[in-house]
C-alpha cells in the first residue's frame, strides 16, 4: 500500500471499541471509526469518550474519524475531543455543501504545531454535488470527496442503480479536476452480496474510482481484487513503459496501436497500483 492510493476503507462504529481494535487487524488499509450514522442518539457521547481514548496513541495504519454532521450540535464536540489525536489520521465530513465549511473545520483542527489531519469531504445531496468543485477546491487540507449514496439517493428520489451514475461521475471529475486523487466508492450495503459488491466495483472503475469503502471486513478482498489491476492490464502497461522508456515522444507498439505521454502515464499509475503490495 502507498499513503496515495488506499483501496480500502473499513468503516467501524465509535461506541462499540472492541470491533474498532478488530478492524484496525482486519486488513483495510485506512480504518474510519464512525461517529455518526452507525451511533444511536444516545449513545454519541460514549462513543466520542471511547474514540478519544482508543486514539490517545497512533496505530500502525492510518484512521480517520467521520463526525457528526457539521450543521448540528455535535461536530463542535466530535472535533474537539478527536481532532489533535496521535492516533488520529484524518477526518471524515459528512453531509458537506459548502466550501465554508470545509475552511471552518480545516481552521478549527489546525494545532498551533502543523499536523493537521487530512479532511476527506461527503457529498451527500443535491446541494453538495452542485458545489462539488468549490468543496473540492476549499482547503489544502482537504485531500479527498466521495459521495455518501444512502443520503444522496433519498434526496434525489433516485431508485435504481443506474440514477447514480451520473452524479458519480459529476465527483470522479470534480476531484480531479481538483487535482484530488480519484475518489472511493460509497459502500455496498449488503454484505452478504459479494457478487453484486463484485459487479458494482467492476461499475465504479469504469466510472473513474479507486478503491471502496466497506462495513465488513469480508468486503475487502472482493474489493481490492477488483481495483487491483489484472495481468492483461499489467502486461499491457509494462510494455507501454518499456517503449517509452527508450522514445520520450509519441511513439507506435508492435501492433500499430499509437501511444502518447497521456497513455504513458495512465500506464505508471497502473504499474504503481500493481505494486501497492
Amino acid at each position: 500500500m502507498t499513503a496515495a492510493s488506499p483501496l480500502t476503507w473499513l468503516y467501524a462504529p465509535g461506541d462499540r471499541p472492541e470491533v474498532v481494535v478488530k478492524a484496525l487487524h482486519a486488513g483495510a488499509d485506512v480504518v474510519v471509526v464512525d461517529l455518526e450514522d452507525a451511533v444511536a442518539p444516545d449513545r454519541k457521547e460514549y462513543a466520542r469518550a471511547a474514540t478519544a481514548e482508543l486514539l490517545a496513541d497512533p496505530w500502525p495504519l492510518p484512521v480517520h474519524v467521520r463526525v457528526n454532521a457539521l450543521d448540528g450540535p455535535l461536530a463542535e464536540a466530535d472535533l474537539r475531543a478527536v481532532a489533535a489525536l496521535p492516533g488520529v489520521a484524518g477526518l471524515r465530513l459528512p453531509k458537506v455543501t459548502s466550501r465554508a465549511e470545509v475552511i471552518r473545520v480545516a481552521e478549527r483542527a489546525a494545532p498551533a504545531d502543523g499536523g493537521a489531519p487530512a479532511l476527506h469531504a461527503l457529498v451527500e445531496s443535491a446541494l453538495g454535488l452542485e458545489h462539488a468543485f468549490a468543496i473540492a477546491t476549499a482547503h489544502p487540507a482537504l485531500r479527498g470527496i466521495s459521495l455518501g449514496e444512502a443520503d444522496l439517493r433519498a434526496d434525489l428520489g433516485v431508485r435504481e442503480e443506474t440514477g447514480l451514475d451520473w452524479a458519480r461521475s459529476r465527483l470522479v471529475v470534480a476531484a480531479r479536476a481538483a487535482g484530488l486523487p480519484p475518489p472511493a466508492q460509497s459502500v455496498h450495503p449488503d454484505i452478504r452480496d459479494l457478487a453484486g459488491l463484485t459487479a458494482s466495483c467492476a461499475r465504479g472503475r469504469a466510472l473513474g474510482f479507486l478503491g471502496r469503502a466497506a462495513i465488513h471486513p469480508r468486503q475487502l478482498p472482493v474489493i481490492e481484487r477488483a481495483y487491483l489491476p489484472t495481468s492483461a492490464e499489467i502486461e499491457e502497461a509494462e510494455e507501454i513503459t518499456e517503449a517509452a522508456a527508450t522514445d520520450a515522444g509519441a511513439l507506435a507498439l508492435a501492433d500499430g496501436r499509437f501511444v502518447d505521454r497521456a497513455v504513458v502515464e495512465g500506464a505508471q499509475r497502473t504499474l504503481a497500483l500493481a505494486r501497492r503490495k
